[in-house]
């Protein structure tokens, strides 16, 4: 609703604003009046006639009104029953493109994009960012007002365009996937309809870019990521770490349909970071029991990934991965030589987790408390509580 309403307005905040009024009206009247046919029809036209009465009182933008007010928001636009980009454009995957505008700082354009199409909060975000509330408050609201100021078109652009886009585009999907698999806050681990949106949102875009490897790498990983997501979790919802899960619970369909996407994007000899990723997930699929792990080539890829893009958390992982082939000690030597994540819960996690493993009961109590001081999701803290309970029994 809030694609079709931007499209239509071409003002972020106008649209935020307008449909923030219409759920407001909507709480008021759906308890005693009923819940209409079709909601979100009703929904976008009383957003769309609060916009226009916003429109009207502003003295400067009368000619803006009239050209609106003469259009209308058709039933297409809140309405997405078909799943290919051929016979009908997909109102989000437009809204993607225009917060990838070039013109728009990278930092500005990911922000945006995961509050337009994901409606994660500016907290959730900055929590994802490492950046304080506030500082991301104010970027997403420059960002809103330069898209608008600057008449950005709302649309996915031409052929010729979407490579300059396309690193802002993946890094966005993969984001929206990355909360829904491990969400920073709340209290499920897991938020389902954020995987499945990024995976549909990705699938699409390979449609648009057949022939672009890290497309179909990035796609790869998220199937193979998810294939794990029911194993993830205890029946009461509680996390449970790879190594501890039940491989059976695994979607075997995920993990052939995300192989057969790596094996295709391999084929054009042109790695990326986000085909290594997939590698190194179709690795942890392969093995049939934890043991059966082959940490010694993850690690290989790591170093790989990390002469492409050379970012902490790749380090970390990086890390973790020696820990298993080599063990504990050597890992934390690569751990503690990693800059940038002091403020990171997953950092103390993992270092606590290989102090546990070197029986260092004590320095793993420390790093499992200052994790606990760090994480916002509770189930991630009930895990943390239970292993600090346990290394200072």
């Amino acid at each position: 609703m809030l694609a079709a309403l931007v499209r239509s307005l071409r003002d972020f905040e106008l649209a935020e604003d307008a449909l923030q009024e219409a759920f407001a009206i909507a709480l008021r009247r759906w308890p005693s009046a009923g819940v209409p046919v079709r909601p979100p029809e009703w929904l976008v036209t009383v957003a769309r006639n609060r916009a226009i009465d916003r429109l009207r009182r502003r003295t400067n933008a009368r000619a803006k009104y009239e050209q609106f007010a003469a259009g209308a928001v058709t039933v297409s636009t809140v309405d997405f029953p078909l799943e290919t980009l051929e016979e009908v454009g997909d109102e989000r995957l437009s809204l993607i493109f225009t917060c990838a505008h070039p013109s728009l700082a990278p930092e500005a354009q990911v922000s945006l994009t995961l509050q337009a199409v994901t409606g994660l909060t500016a907290a959730e975000i900055a929590r994802a960012f490492l950046v304080p509330e506030s500082t991301m408050a104010q970027r997403l609201v420059r960002a809103k007002r330069k898209i608008r100021d600057a008449g950005i078109a709302f649309q996915v652009p031409p052929d010729e365009q979407l490579p300059d886009r396309l690193a802002s585009v993946l890094a966005v999907l993969y984001l929206i996937f990355r909360e829904g698999y491990a969400a920073t806050a709340g209290e499920e681990l897991i938020r389902p309809q954020l995987c499945a949106e990024a995976i549909r949102l990705g699938k699409l875009l390979a449609t648009l870019m057949p022939d672009e490897p890290e497309v179909l790498g990035l796609v790869a990983l998220m199937l193979l990521h998810d294939s794990r997501r029911d194993a993830r979790t205890s029946a009461g919802g509680d996390l449970v770490l790879m190594e501890d899960q039940d491989r059976s619970r695994w979607d075997a369909a995920e993990i052939a349909e995300g192989t057969a996407l790596l094996d295709r994007a391999l084929r054009h000899r042109r790695a990326g970071p986000y085909q290594l990723q997939a590698a190194i997930a179709a690795l942890h699929t392969a093995a049939e029991r934890p043991e059966d792990t082959d940490w010694r080539q993850i690690a290989a890829l790591y170093d790989d990934l990390l002469r492409l893009a050379p970012t902490p958390a790749a380090a970390l992982n990086r890390a973790i991965a020696v820990a298993m082939a080599e063990g504990p000690e050597r890992g934390l030597s690569l751990l503690d030589k990693v800059q940038g994540l002091d403020d990171f819960h997953l950092w103390h996690a993992a270092r606590a987790d290989l102090l546990r493993r070197a029986d260092r009961p004590g320095e793993a109590a420390r790093e499992y408390r200052r994790a606990l001081d760090l994480a916002r999701n509770e189930r991630e803290r009930e895990f943390l509580e239970r292993r600090l309970a346990e290394a200072i029994r």
